[in-house]
């Protein structure tokens, strides 16, 4: 038996394709062999088939599925009952993704020991098992769990042949292929620095050279860095003339290049390299990201969440690896102030419209020298550009709905992603997703990521501390695992031992010009009446961590339960408060994050309640 997944879900027997019909069919076969294996649940066949809301007779019809694929695979192929689901057991198949993986890892370890015509070869029999878009037949589900790190592994492999084949000299056959994946990925510095290469061994160092001005300009235009040591380094080599020719290069003169102007806007900030947890929520956004492309979805998306909680690392992974559903482009733009203030909109509409080619600023349109274009001719000259094309707009940092209607483009065909503390109520239609601190799993990975793994092994119980102490929140975790990265000869009992007085923990929580308080106090200068607001935090830290409903906060505030329930409302707008559930009644319960409750401690010292620490998270 022939199994396959990367392309359409298909199973072959004897040379012949197995008449499989329907998503769902597809979609359970496909989800048995991923599992390679192991019992896939009864739950999460549920979800991967019908999403959040399979029918009452979900087990029946798993039942006919599972019955139809062992009648149709025959008797090579075992389909088992195993609590709490399904085994399926194949050992004499063949399964398309398991060889891909195979080549991939010989084609990786023979480029490490630089042989690299094996490596090439490896590499490219391993891509050959690609047929398309994986997993093309199954339910948007599955497709939207298990296809963006299908993906990301037929990358990684297609930049390790890439590199295979510079070193054997083929720069001059790369350098087409390698232009049109920049193209698709400005961002990713390893592709442009190999592209730089073949340009160079190719006799076109002024290509070579443009591009990198190119990447370099998008880097700081957008993310205000410069670039990194994969793409610094090739540039200093191809300056110093030593990113030489490879074996049996041939150079040729450089030629003169006509460069067309892409009118494809492609604004969006580099994707973290390893996007660590948030995988059901990801998931969620990519599906609705998938429908509004095909305008069965809603046209805004909203992504909500404490400050540092993650939003914007979500949004820009989602974006990323759903842009190729937006042929009309994407567009990025910080819509608030390093301080935590709205930009003006025609600011942010400045912004986006010369992502779209549009030469805008202060003298107007066309470079003139009139004065500032009006906000009306931005918003009309915006939508007029967003007319007609598939878009997909990422709006970060929003402070409130006042402001945002101008940066909504009218185009039915533009979906706009929004990231925000507050939920925005008055945005028509928006889909939510709210961001909830990282759970034990997530957060050791995260602070592993930049600490090492096996640093956080050796030492358990301060290990244990510090995830303790961070209380899940992205920001923080990062912030811990950027000081142990920076301090190797650090134990990590020492910055556990650091962390311990709560006193002391949110000035410890800083690091690099990023904070917690930072973000923490922007989060609450935001909110209208801040005094109101600073007064009734400090008034309910004495509750701590419980959960608690608008009654207790009354006696804490000596005020009645309808106003409380007003002030506990105001800091669930700004993220400074959760709504954990409902107690017997029906009645709202609140509760606070740890972190939080520390500020509430800060806010008693008047010291603290000037202009926040910079910060850049949200």
């Amino acid at each position: 038996m022939d199994f396959r997944v990367l392309g359409p879900v298909e199973a072959h027997k004897d040379g012949a394709r197995v008449a499989l019909s329907g998503s769902k069919v597809h979609t359970v076969l496909a989800t048995l062999l991923l599992a390679r294996g192991r019992v896939v649940s009864d739950a999460r066949l549920n979800t991967l088939l019908w999403g959040w809301e399979p029918p009452a007779t979900s087990g029946a019809q798993i039942y006919t599925y599972m019955s139809r694929l062992r009648k149709l695979l025959g008797d090579e192929v075992r389909i088992e009952r195993r609590q709490p689901g399904y085994l399926l057991q194949a050992p004499h198949s063949r399964f398309d993704l398991l060889e891909f993986e195979r080549l991939d890892k010989q084609g990786r370890e023979a480029l490490r020991r630089k042989r690299f015509g094996e490596a090439g070869a490896l590499l490219t029999e391993a891509l050959e098992h690609w047929r398309g878009t994986a997993l093309s037949n199954v339910t948007e589900h599955l497709a939207d769990v298990e296809l963006p790190q299908l993906e990301e592994a037929r990358m990684h492999a297609l930049e390790s042949r890439i590199e295979a084949d510079l070193a054997l000299g083929r720069h001059e056959q790369l350098a087409a292929e390698l232009t049109g994946l920049v193209a698709q990925f400005p961002l990713r510095e390893k592709l442009r620095a190999q592209l730089m290469t073949a340009y160079y061994r190719s006799g076109r160092q002024s290509d070579a050279l443009q591009s990198y001005y190119e990447g370099r300009s998008l880097l700081a235009d957008q993310l205000g860095i410069d670039p990194g040591e994969a793409l610094g380094s090739t540039y200093e080599a191809v300056l110093a003339g030593s990113r030489g020719p490879g074996p049996g290069s041939r150079i040729r003169q450089p030629e003169r290049y006509e460069h067309e102007d892409d009118d494809v806007p492609a604004m969006l900030p580099p994707d973290t390299e390893e996007f660590i947890g948030r995988q059901a929520e990801l998931a969620a956004l990519r599906a609705q990201l998938a429908d509004s492309a095909t305008g069965r979805g809603p046209r805004h998306l909203l992504v909500t969440g404490m400050a540092g909680v993650g939003k914007t690392a979500l949004a820009l992974h989602a974006a990323h690896t759903s842009a190729a559903r937006y042929p009309g482009g994407c567009l990025f733009a910080e819509i608030a102030q390093p301080d935590g203030r709205p930009k003006p909109p025609a600011e942010v509409l400045t912004t986006l419209l010369r992502g779209l080619g549009e030469h805008v600023g202060r003298g107007g349109t066309g470079g003139g020298a009139d004065g500032p274009v009006e906000l009306d001719e931005l918003v009309r000259l915006y939508r007029a550009r967003t007319a007609g094309r598939r878009l997909l707009v990422v709006l970060d940092g929003a402070v409130s709905s006042r402001g945002l209607d101008p940066l909504l483009s009218g185009s039915p065909d533009a979906v706009v992603l929004i990231t925000s503390r507050t939920r925005l109520t008055q945005v028509t239609g928006a889909r939510t997703t709210a961001l909830a601190p990282f759970g034990d799993a997530a957060a050791f990975d995260l602070l592993a990521a930049s600490a090492g793994r096996a640093r956080l092994l050796a030492e358990p119980d301060a290990t244990d501390d510090v995830l303790a102490y961070c209380a899940g929140l992205p920001l923080a975790l990062r912030i811990t695992g950027s000081r142990l990265a920076a301090r190797p000869y650090w134990p990590v009992a020492r910055l556990a031992d650091r962390l311990a007085d709560p006193e002391t923990r949110l000035r410890e929580l800083s690091f690099g010009g990023s904070g917690v308080t930072g973000a923490l106090m922007q989060a609450l200068r935001q909110l209208p009446g801040f005094d109101q607001a600073r007064t009734t935090l400090i008034r309910l830290a004495g509750i701590g961590v419980d959960s608690f409903p608008a009654q207790r906060a009354a006696m804490y505030l000596g005020t009645r339960e309808p106003v409380a329930e007003q002030r506990l409302e105001q800091l669930v707008d700004g993220a400074l408060l959760d709504i954990c559930g409902v107690d017997r009644q029906g009645r709202p319960l609140y509760r606070f994050h740890e972190l939080v409750l520390l500020l509430a401690g800060l806010l008693k010292d008047p010291a603290h309640c000037g202009q926040p620490e910079t910060t850049a998270a949200r």
